[in-house]
């Protein structure tokens, strides 16, 4: 199996051919082309080329797939007995870049290969679709169907209960008593004091 380690953004990936890289954020548009130069070391298979500090002649070439925010991470900082409490968060923005080529002067396009294949196998697909497609056109017939039979029995059902509604009574409000007051306390009768 073919592998390099690349450096990118002062990090360093482990890089497969096929498969997908999440680097920190870089300026390129969805689908350009990016051209990873700073390989540190180089295995294929049983030989392994370690970099003094790059492995010369041997960039990856990649391309942006799309862009990307992490996971959402809170930061909390907190002081105890000094009323210090302050609550962030934080997304990391990334890219996600398609590993096509590990090594060579120049990427080797291997598009044609695969649009090959796509039409050999475009005329089984197209051949399969009608065959599906009968089964659905009867269904959506028999969907159409069943509404129309339940619609007017809804509408007989709407329009009795109107027939048979009473004349509304009209309510006559009562007048709303005060609240009475409640009954002011006497004050006490004094006790004659008796002298000796």
């Amino acid at each position: 199996m073919k592998y390099a380690i690349v450096e990118s953004g002062g990090k360093q990936y482990r890089a497969v051919e096929g498969a997908t890289l999440e680097v920190d954020r870089l300026p390129f548009e969805a689908g350009e082309a990016v051209k990873l130069e700073q390989t540190l070391l180089l295995a294929d298979g049983e030989s392994i080329t370690v970099g003094t500090p790059l492995v010369k002649d041997s960039p990856v070439w990649t391309k942006v797939v799309e862009h990307f925010k992490g996971e959402k991470v809170t930061i909390f900082n907190y002081s105890p007995k000094k009323r210090i409490r302050v609550k962030t968060g934080h997304r990391q923005n990334y890219t996600r870049l398609l590993v096509e080529q590990i090594g060579g002067s120049e990427l080797v396009k291997r598009e044609k290969v695969i649009e090959a294949k796509a039409e050999a196998a475009a005329p089984l697909v197209q051949a399969e679709k009608p065959a599906r497609a009968e089964p659905k056109a009867a269904t959506a017939a028999s969907k159409e169907k069943k509404p129309a039979a339940k619609a007017p029995a809804k509408t007989e059902k709407a329009a009795a209960p109107k027939t048979k509604a009473a004349p509304a009574k009209t309510a006559v409000k009562k007048p709303v008593k005060p609240a009475a007051k409640p009954a002011a306390k006497k004050p006490a009768a004094k006790k004659p004091v008796e002298k000796k």
